[in-house]
Parts: structure tokens; sequence; C-alpha cells
């Protein structure tokens, strides 16, 4: 059951609380850029570019700036040559 708490998290090599300052962070700036749209679209000349200005800057964050971490990939030892 902890697992469920962890393996994704640390996917990324974040820990769990990491992981949660994380998500809570562009949750709150989607709240935010959510808000811009809604009041741009009540009042057209105001909040022109915060919308799309927080979706590139999450994308930024999130996907060109991804680290995943990915477990070593195992090679066989290299055999000896036979005489050797």
């Amino acid at each position: 059951m902890i697992r469920r708490f962890t393996d994704h998290p640390a996917s990324v090599n974040e820990t769990y609380f990491q992981h949660m300052g994380m998500a809570f962070g562009f949750g709150g700036r989607m709240l935010v850029g959510a808000l811009a749209c809604f009041v741009h679209g009540f009042f057209p000349w105001l909040c022109l570019t915060r919308g799309s200005d927080t979706v590139r800057g999450l994308h930024h964050r999130m996907v060109t700036h991804r680290v995943v971490h990915t477990p070593p990939v195992l090679t066989p030892e290299p055999r000896a040559a036979a005489g050797d």
C-alpha cells in the first residue's frame, strides 16, 4: 500500500513530500491561470496573455526540465576468451 504513495514520485526523482509540493505549486498556478481566463472571458481587454503564459510556463517547467529516474541497465560481464 505504501508503494502507491512513493512509486510515482520516485519515478521523477522526488520524495512524496517534494512531489506533493510540486503538485500543489502547479495546481495553484493553474488556478490563477484559470481565473485569469474567466476574467478575460467577461472583460476581453483584461488578462490578455495570462492564461497562455501560465500554460507555457508550466509546460516548460514540467516537460522540458523533467528528469526521469530510470533504473540502470544491467549488462552481462564480459566473458574471458578461451585460453586466458
